[in-house]
């Protein structure tokens, strides 16, 4: 079925560009292959059977664009696969594949695309179009290509109004029987439901209105359709029925830059039959900039978590507070390091973060990331899961 999606696409991008002018145009053509080779330590013992500590894998990520009629055209293509020793890991995916047109005050994209909204480092609420890859990050960072028809209208006075279209709905992936950051039992696609009858075949809409006005940056979004997230229902017996709901959720995001800090902001809410919530992010980046006269910028990072569900959000973030250092030396190698740390305010639970990457020649990166649980409560429904599941990942890639 998924395969059915892609091809459907990239028939229709294939119509818009026959129907271009018959005048010979140059287009201009670009191909990047990246290889990457990654481990994964996990410090202790899994608390589920089957669980192991070492993660050796191997990805690909290709990248292809086509652009022509002065780069107001162009087709682009972002694919994946990994092989890892969780076979859910093991996979491979068309993260973007889609045409694009831009003229005057529009902009019209049709195919799989990646779209991101909003503006805090902790938690992006509003960040909504996109399905989250479970299984290739923990922070929720790598997100699945997504069919729509996107079109963008940019105004003098009024800002900018996205519009989008969204046939398909693509489910979340979780770890595997010998995977790590997984529940007490194993989640599988075929195991999660649709609250729609037309499951994931309804159609959904969303659009978004964004402006800048002096210092603020603000986004104004609502979306319905089938939700990203699963619902999760806990049985007296410890299972887990999961589905996805039908939601409207309204979010909004702004952000005020005033001399060095950034002042930050995103809050939703979502309604569905099952369930109504709020939830919010808010906080602060200070940037001391170029501080040893050699490009060095540290920034301190501070936001507050909250939301509604309490231990039954998915993210596990229901009362709690984020802070960090993001650093950046702004080196040839393009050096970076960020610290951080969330702290729960109800109970002793903390999970602290360290993600650093560095450029090596022209071709070559080197990536670590380390993310700790410390004290997490059994009580918590999401993250006890996890307690055991500190981990180490090294990431080494190659351009070409």
């Amino acid at each position: 079925m998924r395969n059915t999606i892609f091809v459907l696409f990239m028939l229709v991008a294939h119509t818009f560009v026959g129907a271009q002018s018959k005048v010979p145009q140059k287009v201009i053509h670009d191909v990047e292959v990246e290889l990457e080779g990654e481990y994964r330590y996990f410090y202790n013992k899994g608390q589920f059977q089957g669980q192991q500590d070492h993660y050796p894998s191997i990805a690909i990520r290709p990248e292809y664009s086509a652009e022509w009629n002065k780069g107001y055209e162009s087709i682009n293509f972002k694919g994946f696969a990994r092989v890892d020793k969780d076979e859910a890991r093991t996979r491979w995916d068309i993260r973007e594949l889609y045409y694009q047109k831009a003229k005057n005050n529009w902009e019209l994209s049709i195919g799989l695309r990646k779209v991101y909204w909003g503006v805090a480092e902790s938690n992006h609420l509003v960040d909504i179009i996109n399905q989250t890859d479970a299984v290739e990050s923990f922070d929720g960072e790598d997100k699945l290509g997504q069919p729509m028809v996107q079109f963008s209208w940019i105004t003098d006075d009024w800002g900018t109004f996205d519009f989008f279209y969204l046939p398909y709905h693509r489910k979340r992936t979780f770890a595997g029987d010998e995977g790590r950051l997984r529940f007490g039992t194993v989640i599988d696609n075929d195991d999660l439901n649709y609250e729609s009858g037309a499951e994931q075949w309804r159609q959904d809409v969303a659009i978004r209105w964004k402006y800048f006005l002096g210092a603020f940056d603000i986004g104004l979004s609502h979306f319905y359709g089938n939700g990203r997230e699963p619902l999760f229902v806990f049985t007296p017996t410890g299972g887990i029925n999961a589905f996805y709901p039908v939601i409207n959720q309204t979010g909004l995001d702004v952000q005020i830059t005033h001399n060095a800090f950034l002042w930050k902001l995103e809050s939703i809410y979502r309604n569905a039959d099952a369930q109504d919530f709020l939830a919010l992010v808010a906080g602060l980046e200070f940037t001391f900039s170029n501080i040893d006269g050699n490009g060095l910028d540290i920034g301190l990072l501070g936001e507050y978590l909250y939301d509604e569900r309490d231990e039954l959000a998915l993210t596990a973030l229901q009362n709690d507070v984020f802070f960090g250092s993001r650093i950046a030396f702004n080196d040839i190698q393009d050096t970076s390091i960020l610290l951080g740390g969330i702290k729960d305010l109800e109970q002793s639970s903390t999970i602290f973060s360290v993600e650093a990457s560095r450029r090596f020649g022209s071709s070559w990166t080197a990536e670590i990331e380390a993310r700790v649980f410390s004290d997490i409560e059994n009580s918590e429904l999401i993250l006890s899961n996890f307690q055991d599941d500190s981990f180490l990942r090294l990431r080494i890639s190659r351009f070409f």
